[in-house]
């Protein structure tokens, strides 16, 4: 089985909204085609769940596809408003696994929940625009631990600039 997991920012620039969901279409596409079957999302907003909704998407032409939900606690958008929280809600309905790390928030969960991702997957396909912050470390665990990382954010702002 090859497994694929998602890190990125919870904001996303307006215009990288189009160009980066096109991409994940394209990448999803083709990991499909090269066997990939599981696909892990963190359940952030932002990122998270554009590729959480992207997977459910690909899954509908490739059954064997996989989203598994590595959530760091089951109240975990106990703060988000309510629209964000109801589509939290429905992901984890749709998805085809959930795993929650922690009954309720830690300081460490999200760290754990960044690990966990990234620990046993083939590649972290990313959007990563600023060096800091949680994605920043999902990143560099990827790297650290010999995961491919692929990086949409500098794919699509070379493809703006052609």
């Amino acid at each position: 089985m090859k497994v694929c997991c998602f890190t990125g920012h919870r904001t996303i620039d307006k215009k990288d909204t189009a160009p980066l969901a096109a991409a994940l279409d394209r990448h999803l596409e083709a990991l499909a085609a090269e066997g990939y079957t599981e696909f892990r999302a963190g359940g952030a907003r932002g990122f998270d769940t554009l590729a959480a909704l992207r997977v459910l998407r690909l899954r509908e032409r490739y059954p064997a596809c996989r989203l598994v939900l590595v959530l760091p606690c089951r109240d975990q958008a106990k703060s988000w408003r309510v629209g964000e929280r109801a589509l939290w809600e429905q992901l984890q309905r749709e998805a085809d696994e959930v795993r929650f790390l922690y009954e309720s928030y830690v300081p460490e969960c999200m760290h754990a929940r960044n690990r966990a991702l990234v620990d046993g997957s083939d590649l972290c396909i990313a959007y990563l625009t600023e060096n800091r912050g949680g994605t920043l470390y999902t990143c560099t665990w990827a790297l650290k631990n010999g995961v491919r990382l692929l990086n949409l954010a500098e794919e699509i702002a070379t493809d703006r600039s052609q």
